[in-house]
């Protein structure tokens, strides 16, 4: 969308007529282009005669949309309601799950574009509690408006044209037209400088979210034209994608639903391969991908690690369908399984950030990707530690072993782990384990913290995280095998507020508690 200017400035695509429609001028004869700058300003410039239709119901809109009377060759004074686009009044559970898990990728101070499709639900939840955002986007919308009114954007920190809200054109309401007019807040500018992906880069923390409509496997996108878009030709998704991820601590998102409904009954969204399309963003542009089962960071991952990632998200009725498909088409090992994956449903109300000695740690249940990161932090334990983890030198750590603890179905089985650094590329500093024993109705933990990270309160903050999520789940107690000596996870149980039983068996110590017996 960028360059699409660049064909009408410079000939290679000549405009014989160029039809555009104008706020009335003023008294020195600027008329605005109003909500759509986008094109139109270069279109006019450039095609050989230029008809204005003056309708007073376009808003005169600041920044670089203003085109003089003695530039135009005919106008025609017609006054008419603007193309809206009023927002739905219909709630979506899904577009709520996204909204929760984009939440925490929008950090306070973040510049942001969203698109046109950007579900709005999602999109409000998702910012709602954030602070000083900017707006930098294609397209100004009803969401967009709110969030300013509601005082969440002010544009404070954007690095470039602060105070301003920038895009190039607007579709929504009229009563988002009425707020773009004489507003000294908005400027709209052509998409050769909106959409150019390296005045993108100059903002601070910048944040692409638009909607991917299909993806494959491997990451490609189809994000065509739908009913809510109105549109259809280029996409200006690419030049936010790329320009987004070269941004300071900037990040694009793409949203997508797993499903959608089609006269065949229930189709996945995330497909083997992406036939019959057009792709609109290569995988190799692709950073966040955001469905209501989760997220992932695909941004510098193997296409087997991609494979994992995408399927992970992917509806649970075609998870083993499209696993399958990428062990035919080579993606992935023949050996590797979903194991209870296949149809978990990732927990993200467990997700939680604390703050150790001035450092943020995510807590999260673990994912299928987290595979190999699992496997780091036990071959970086110290001897002493593995040893009291596993009872034994274990000197491997295998694969198949690894995605019994990632591969979880949230509830039998609930592996929990300590992250540091940017989603996706964060190390794992802790692990902690639950998996349900049937017969008793109880679960064994196990707990694992890096070196450097222990005595910070990690262990505590676990087993409380996953006594609160199995008393959820309907089991009625935890127990945990020890050696005698191990006082760290004999006081692990104390804090828990409930009566703790110890018994010696074969020179270990079995540590149990039920949640119906209180401590005294």
């Amino acid at each position: 969308m960028s360059e699409v200017p660049l064909l009408f400035t410079s000939r290679k695509l000549p405009l014989n007529v160029a039809m555009i429609q104008v706020s009335p001028p003023d008294d020195f004869g600027w008329t605005s282009l109003g909500i759509s700058v986008d094109v139109t300003m270069a279109a006019a410039r450039s095609a050989d005669f230029v008809i204005a239709q003056v309708n007073p119901k376009m808003p005169r809109v600041m920044g670089q949309s203003f085109i003089h009377v003695n530039d135009v060759d005919l106008i025609v004074e017609y006054e008419e309601d603007l193309l809206s686009v009023l927002l739905s009044a219909v709630s979506s559970d899904a577009a709520k799950k996204i909204g929760r898990h984009i939440a925490n990728l929008i950090e306070d101070g973040s510049t942001l574009q969203i698109g046109l499709d950007a579900m709005s639900q999602a999109t409000v939840q998702a910012l709602s509690n954030k602070k000083d955002l900017g707006v930098h986007s294609q397209f100004l919308t009803d969401d967009i408006m709110h969030l300013y009114a509601t005082g969440n954007i002010n544009n404070k920190k954007k690095g470039i044209n602060e105070g301003k809200m920038v895009a190039s054109m607007a579709i929504g309401s009229p009563n988002l037209y009425e707020f773009l007019n004489d507003n000294p807040a908005v400027d709209f500018h052509p998409s050769d400088y909106v959409n150019d992906p390296f005045v993108i880069a100059q903002h601070n923390k910048m944040v692409s979210m638009n909607v991917a409509h299909r993806m494959d496997i491997t990451g490609q996108v189809a994000a065509e034209a739908s009913a809510a878009t109105r549109f259809a030709g280029v996409s200006g998704i690419p030049d936010f994608v790329r320009g987004a991820k070269r941004s300071p601590g900037g990040k694009s998102i793409l949203m997508l639903f797993s499903t959608s409904e089609t006269e065949d009954g229930l189709q996945s969204n995330i497909v083997p391969q992406l036939n019959d399309t057009i792709t609109v963003v290569p995988r190799g542009d692709v950073q966040h991908v955001i469905t209501e089962y989760g997220g992932v960071n695909l941004f510098g991952k193997s296409v087997q690690e991609r494979v994992v990632a995408m399927i992970s998200i992917a509806h649970p009725d075609f998870r083993e369908q499209l696993f399958n498909s990428a062990k035919d088409r080579g993606f992935i090992g023949a050996e590797r399984t979903l194991g209870e994956a296949a149809r978990a449903v990732y927990p993200v109300q467990l997700e939680e950030v604390i703050n150790r000695g001035g450092e943020k740690i995510h807590i999260r249940p673990a994912k299928p990707v987290d595979e190999r990161r699992i496997q780091e932090h036990y071959y970086n334990l110290p001897k002493e530690d593995i040893l009291s983890r596993f009872f034994g030198q274990k000197t491997v750590f295998a694969r198949a072993e690894m995605e019994t603890r990632s591969n979880a179905d949230y509830v039998n089985d609930l592996t929990l782990v300590a992250i540091i650094g940017d989603f996706g590329f964060g190390k794992v500093v802790a692990v902690a384990e639950c998996m349900k024993l049937s017969r008793e109705n109880t679960a064994e933990v196990a707990f694992s913290v890096s070196e450097d990270y222990q005595g910070k309160g990690l262990g505590t903050f676990f087993i409380k995280k996953l006594a609160a999520a199995a008393r959820a789940n309907g089991i009625g107690g935890l127990i945990a095998y020890t050696f005698p000596q191990n006082k760290a996870m004999i006081n692990l149980f104390k804090v828990l507020p409930y009566k703790v039983t110890t018994t010696n068996e074969d020179g270990d110590l079995l540590l149990s508690c039920r949640f119906n017996e209180l401590a005294d």
